[in-house]
């Protein structure tokens, strides 16, 4: 790492505010878990939150070392991925995947060290030409509980890595618990690689061989439920300080 703080842009959520007073504010406002942010610090890089603004990406990138593109209570469009039907369960905030496309893309296009949390993790498949599963209990026989009832803090079931991946290298392990909070999955990673799965055969982190770090992984590792958890920051921040 630079002796200096590698400067990490993280993606934001947003509400459209509340009329009857309650909540945060009657007027539109961004939202992001201290622990995204604390995440980033500790491993040594500096975070910096990112407006939603697709015409800002080029100049948000050009200024960046690193992308966390964050997990919300939200889905993509499918229309994104070619999909010409969309589930029951399906929300959408357009206005915040249309920025965080533009921040994937030019990421993607520029080399710029990029990890994808939850939601991210399933945005940068689209942007790499990948699909998603809309609903996994529709979807996936068997199927665990992906939307865990017990605390995010806490794990919900295990993943298997796959050997030979950057997911690998970074954690040096095989097999990791993990906390799950997702009714989405990847279904076609697209130009990138699968590189862990649930025991259920649902894809749990993907890469992009053809990037120097451009990682998605379908848990919260800014929960920190285990030293994988760590090293997967910890790998983003040297990737980002070494640029």
């Amino acid at each position: 790492m630079t002796r200096s703080r590698p400067l990490i842009g993280v993606t934001l959520d947003s509400e459209a505010g509340s009329q009857d007073g309650r909540g945060y504010s009657r007027f539109p406002w961004y939202a992001l878990r201290c622990n995204y942010m604390d995440a980033i610090a500790d491993a040594g890089g500096l975070p910096v939150a990112l407006p939603h603004g697709a015409d800002l990406a080029p100049a948000l990138l050009a200024r960046l070392d690193g992308l966390v593109i964050t997990g919300g209570a939200f889905d993509v469009d499918p229309a994104l991925y070619g999909a010409d039907q969309r589930h029951d369960s399906v929300t959408l905030k357009t206005d915040r995947t249309g920025a965080e496309l533009a921040l994937a893309r030019g990421a993607i296009a520029s080399g710029l060290p990029l990890l994808g949390i939850c939601g991210g993790q399933q945005l940068l498949a689209v942007a790499l030409g990948g699909t998603l599963i809309q609903h996994i209990p529709d979807a996936v026989a068997g199927a665990l509980a992906h939307e865990q009832p017990n605390p995010r803090n806490e794990a919900g079931h295990d993943v298997d890595i796959l050997p030979g991946t950057l997911l690998a290298r970074v954690t040096g392990a095989a097999r990791i618990a993990v906390n799950s909070a997702h009714h989405q999955a990847v279904r076609d990673p697209g130009r990138a690689v699968i590189s862990a799965v649930a025991p259920d055969g649902v894809a749990e982190a993907i890469e992009y061989p053809d990037h120097p770090f451009c990682l998605g992984v379908q848990w919260h590792p800014e929960f920190a439920i285990s030293m994988a958890d760590r090293h997967i920051f910890s790998a983003l921040i040297e990737a980002s300080g070494s640029r």
